[in-house]
């Protein structure tokens, strides 16, 4: 996209309404926002599920867009608890045998009894994501009913806006978090060039005013035994070329006319998962100087170039909108009602993006069990990665929704974890390679942790290496190939040394293992070789074997992994036609039929090994999520839409994600529902509306594979295949009218529509088109 200038940009805000349009002075409209995708509200968040997010992948706030008194909730993404510790246990590699002897007997409880005395990790808990606190804005002399009240957060432009009326005056304050400058931005506005009087402090003490800026400095806190290590500065400076701004206390004050402009600038000493440190009172005054130093008009338009680079390119069409007059909450109390609302499905495709732009981004932290969001020091679940599910889910609509970008905080923690899950792979394992279990923080944990139930569950670096793949196989960039090949490579190597040959002689199987989070009798989990241990390190020797082969390297180890990969047990079918969770036939009788996990469909979705061709198993898959059922938390729905979306059932899928948009599953703020609030709901629920209209998997590209009928009309554009496609379509009354394939360099895919199949080959720049040329 082409830079904004200076009249560009002017225009730009001039379009969308700097103030409320006016008629009369102090008769304003009730305005609109512009854009299409906008979350808009009536009234002021009373709640921090009905603020609104903003964030440049490293720094985050939540705005409730209060008049007299603003809250700015504050995060940056490296400030969390505690500081580097490594969790090993000492005991873990002598225990290990007797586990494994355990569970060959059948000791189940008594083996995950053993794993939780001797190889769990040290502290047993990890550290949690904090938040910085809160910065309050007040303005004196607002009205407490102000009149044309309006907030909103335009996704077009990634800004907050407020606008309102008081004492006749009509007032606009636009908040947005800048990447390209690293600052928060707030400008504030009043009509004819009014007069405004302004206070901003921090909740948390220990604030000091300077000049024309408040500055907060701190430290972490110490967590589960390991001592805080982080220090922290966080500085608001304010700018009133219209008046003054001068310190008192604690507190800055801005006294002016017409605008001012307030910048928030946040560090901390982190530097790396073992070294904290830096300097964030120094990095802060840079930041807020370099940004002071621009124009508002030229910070405001390096902040759209930057989010709309990442932003513009897709674009989709489920319907039209029957309910612009309706504010977002009320849409999401009332989207159960009659067929349902196609609009608030874009709208939830449209706002995860903007989720994942804002919360990762190249430098800083993947996107956490909240994404960059969170107003706790202990958070639930420590807000950390969770990468049994939910850090996965994240990132499952990165690649086909043009975010390519945005997975490089994942592989560059995976490259830290490599690092520390080899320590993990020698101490609890004996092995080489590197291995994470089931959750990771910001100081790179890999140990078992929280208890043998959930923890002991050794594939979660696995897992994380598809998305390494999927970052190769979209792109097909040789550099990109050579940079991950050494990780999936690594974690493979794990499997070779730990994974061991089951009594029975049915192969090679982890153990101690457990199908997440799911007990097969009652208080168990722990055992050997679960379904989804199996589809993912099939996958990933698989992705091994294939990337080896491409680079030319490794031709000795190719092989080991050859030979190990069939050894591995095939999935089974049990006794209710059902895909089993585990070797044995448990399944029905499991403690819980209906538990939120789906482990053992992994190969249906997000893998690939379980396909229509695959009958079978294709029909077994349908039968265990039959069994397992629709309703679950907020993230176990958005699995299921994407499971039900694979199986081609676009009815089907489509009641599981209105399901997830309904009040019992969405908040105010659109944000996803567990409940309480987990964004992987929300990115889960964005992959599955749009694999229900492009199935693109390595065995071929499927188009509107499981669209529902109340999308009988609509298009989408822009959406990302692997091996560097770019797809567009648009279909009427639920049939395809146009496509287009577009690719950037050779590549043949197979394509497929209804009982059309065809194999095409693309040079580069190389386009195919439906309906097909006669």
């Amino acid at each position: 996209m082409m830079g904004i200038d200076r009249r560009g940009a002017l225009l730009t805000g001039l379009a969308a309404g700097l103030l409320p349009a006016m008629g009369a002075r102090g008769a304003a409209r009730e305005p609109v926002p512009h854009s299409r995708w906008k979350l808009w509200y009536a009234a002021e968040a009373r709640r921090w599920v009905e603020a609104l997010p903003i964030g440049n992948g490293r720094l985050g706030a939540m705005l409730y867009g209060g008049v007299g008194a603003e809250r700015i909730q504050l995060n940056e993404d490296s400030f969390w608890g505690g500081g580097p510790y490594d969790p090993s246990s000492p005991k873990a590699l002598a225990a290990l045998p007797r586990v494994r002897e355990l569970i060959w007997a059948g000791k189940y409880a008594e083996a995950q009894a053993l794993v939780q005395a001797e190889m769990m990790a040290v502290p047993i808990r990890q550290m949690s994501y904090a938040t910085i606190g809160e910065l309050v804005l007040e303005m004196a002399g607002q009205e407490a009913a102000p009149s044309g009240y309006r907030r909103w957060l335009d996704l077009e432009r990634a800004e907050h806006v407020v606008v309102w009326t008081s004492h006749g005056r009509a007032y606009r304050r636009t908040t947005y978090a800048s990447a390209p400058d690293q600052v928060i931005a707030i400008e504030i506005e009043a009509e004819d060039g009014g007069p405004f009087d302004a206070t901003l402090r921090f909740a948390r003490p220990g604030a000091d005013a300077a000049g024309g800026t408040l500055m907060l400095t701190g430290r972490n806190e110490a967590q589960n035994g390991v001592a805080g290590a982080l220090s922290f500065a966080a500085a608001v400076r304010g700018m009133a070329p219209g008046g003054s701004v001068a310190g008192e206390g604690d507190a800055l004050r801005i006294s002016g006319r017409g605008k001012a402009t307030l910048l928030i600038a946040i560090r901390t000493s982190h530097v790396n998962w073992k070294d904290v440190s830096g300097d964030p009172v120094t990095a802060v005054k840079r930041d807020l100087d370099a940004a002071a130093g621009r124009a508002d008009i030229d910070r405001k338009a390096r902040h759209l170039d930057d989010y709309r680079r990442l932003y513009t390119g897709l674009e989709i069409d489920l319907g039209p909108d029957t309910g612009t007059d309706s504010p977002t909450d009320e849409r999401i109390r009332f989207s159960h009602d009659g067929n349902g609302d196609p609009y608030l499905a874009a709208l939830y495709v449209q706002y995860g993006r903007y989720l994942l732009i804002s919360s990762s981004r190249p430098g800083g932290q993947p996107a956490n069990l909240q994404g960059l969001w969170n107003e706790n020091n202990r958070p639930p679940w420590g807000s950390k990665y969770t990468v049994n599910i939910n850090t996965e889910m994240n990132y499952w609509p990165a690649e086909p929704l043009g975010l390519a970008e945005c997975v490089e905080p994942l592989i560059a923690m995976v490259e830290d974890l490599a690092v520390t899950g080899a320590r993990t792979a020698r101490a609890n394992y004996g092995a080489r390679g590197w291995v994470c279990h089931h959750n990771t923080d910001l100081w790179r944990a890999t140990a078992p942790i929280d208890g043998a139930a959930w923890g002991m569950w050794p594939t979660g670096g696995a897992w994380l290496c598809k998305h390494l793949w999927d970052r190769w196989d979209y792109g097909r960039d040789r550099k990109t190939l050579a940079r991950i090949y050494p990780l999936i490579r690594d974690a493979g190597v794990f499997f070779l040394d730990a994974m061991v040959e089951h009594p029975d002689g049915s192969g090679l199987v982890t153990c101690p293992s457990m199908s997440p989070e799911n007990d097969h009798h009652a208080g168990t989990s722990n055992c050997a070789g679960p379904a989804m241990d199996r589809q993912i390190i099939r996958e990933l020797f698989g992705n091994i074997i294939a990337a080896s082969t491409l680079l030319g390297k490794d031709a000795v180890l190719r092989g080991e992994f050859e030979k190990a990969l069939a050894r591995i047990p095939a999935d089974r079918i049990g006794r209710e036609g059902q895909l089993q969770e585990w070797l044995d036939d448990w399944d029905m009788d499991a403690v819980d039929l209906h538990h939120r996990h789906v482990s053992h469909l992994y190969a249906l979705f997000p893998g690939h090994e379980i396909r229509p061709d695959t009958a079978k198993s294709f029909a077994a898959a349908r039968r265990s999520l039959e069994i397992r059922g629709d309703d679950a938390t907020g993230w176990g729905i958005g699995w299921r839409i994407n499971l039900w979306a694979r199986l081609g059932d676009g009815d089907h899928a489509w009641s599981v994600l209105r399901k997830l948009l309904g009040p019992d599953r969405t908040y105010p703020n659109l944000f996803d529902a567990h409940p309480p609030f987990q964004i992987d709901g929300n990115l889960g629920g964005a992959a599955g509306v749009v694999e229900m209209l492009v199935r693109d998997q390595p065995q071929g590209v499927v188009l509107l594979p499981a669209l529902p009928r109340a999308w009988a009309k609509g298009s989408v554009k822009g959406v990302r295949l692997r091996g560097g496609l770019v797809a567009d379509l648009s279909w009427a009354e639920g049939k395809l009218v146009a496509a287009e394939l577009r690719a950037s360099g050779p590549v043949t895919r197979r394509i497929a529509y209804g009982a059309h199949l065809e194999h095409c080959s693309f040079g580069p720049n190389g386009v195919w088109r439906w309906p097909l040329a006669s």
